[in-house]
């Protein structure tokens, strides 16, 4: 189970260029990792806007933001030129990355499949804060709030 405190898991994926991603690479400053089900639906997008408009306010807090989901490479490159998102999108086509964070179960009506969650990971890897059942609107802020008193 992943929790406070507990080690973030690892991860390597690629982002809508083809570049891979690892855990690793972020050691040093927060990372805010953030799961969402699909690329250009609604909260999706809700979401991806709203951390791509705070990013320079997260960063300067001392934090990045990736977003995980299923979608290809492909579709994240579609859905970051739509609306010119900043946020680095990761692309886990396996749900192997998505099922490590305990991302993925049971969505009620829309059956199995990943669960809109996130995760800030401190400088060394380790689990800061879990949002476990995240409403689009306003998470990004709320994040944002979360870092600067950490």
């Amino acid at each position: 189970m992943v929790e406070v405190g507990s080690k973030a898991p690892a991860f390597s994926l690629k982002d809508s260029s083809g570049k891979v991603h690892k855990l690793a690479d972020y050691k040093g400053k927060k990372l805010v990792v953030y799961f969402y089900p699909k690329d250009d639906t609604p909260g999706c997008t809700i979401e991806a806007k709203d951390f791509t408009a705070l990013l320079p306010e997260i960063r300067k807090a001392g934090a990045d933001v990736v977003g995980i989901s299923k979608d290809s490479e492909q579709s994240h490159c579609d859905f970051e030129e739509k609306y010119k998102l900043k946020v680095t999108l990761l692309a886990d086509p396996d749900n192997k990355t998505i099922k490590a964070y305990d991302a993925y179960g049971d969505k009620g009506i829309f059956g199995m499949g990943t669960i809109r969650k996130t995760y800030i990971i401190d400088e060394s890897g380790k689990i800061l804060k879990v949002y476990p059942r995240v409403q689009a609107i306003g998470h990004a802020k709320a994040v944002l709030e979360e870092i600067r008193g950490v």
